[in-house]
């Protein structure tokens, strides 16, 4: 143990960064396939590179260490570009861009983003949370921030909307944020 923390000392002092936590990010064909063996829920980021919100919440909310230990234990994560040209399989069907024009600033919209669609809206940044059977249980629209996801993530990720409702729960919901 000694060694162990005389060379992490020797490290800092030589300037060396500490690895970062990141969140484990996957594909959904890759989220597909690990679910079968190792059953967990599915979080899906879908977003833009011209989404302003979208870039916050990837430098404010999915760098936050607690969010990303909490995804990590708790979920597949996956990133999908809802203007990517790239096909997608999901329960077995294929999903396409047919629209693809990668010459403008909105280059068509993913026919896989419809996952992220509420009340008849699709907006950037959704994140969806889907059950082990790749279920959808609920998008959730806009912005958040660490203290904002955290609720929604552990309603989701602990299984607590099956015997709880929203509104209940957000009553009793007490935050486990540093």
């Amino acid at each position: 143990m000694r060694i162990v923390l005389v060379a992490l000392a020797a490290l800092v002092l030589l300037g060396a960064k500490t690895p970062e936590k990141k969140i484990n990010w996957l594909t959904i064909e890759e989220a597909q396939e690990l679910v079968k063996t190792a059953p967990k829920k599915i979080m899906i980021d879908v977003y833009t590179d011209w989404c302003g919100p979208c870039k916050m919440m990837m430098r404010n909310t999915f760098t936050n260490p607690w969010v990303i230990d909490y995804i990590n234990e708790h979920y597949y994560a996956v990133k999908f570009n809802a203007e990517s040209p790239d096909p997608i399989t999901f329960k077995g069907t294929e999903y396409v861009n047919e629209n693809y024009n990668p010459n403008a600033v909105r280059k068509g919209t993913h026919q896989f983003a419809a996952i992220a669609m509420s009340n008849g809206r699709l907006a950037y940044p959704t994140i969806v949370y889907m059950d082990e059977k790749l279920d959808i249980l609920s998008p959730v629209q806009g912005y958040m921030a660490p203290e904002q996801i955290e609720p929604v993530m552990t309603f989701f990720g602990e299984g607590l909307y099956e015997t709880t409702n929203w509104e209940d729960y957000q009553k009793t919901f007490s935050s486990k944020l540093p």
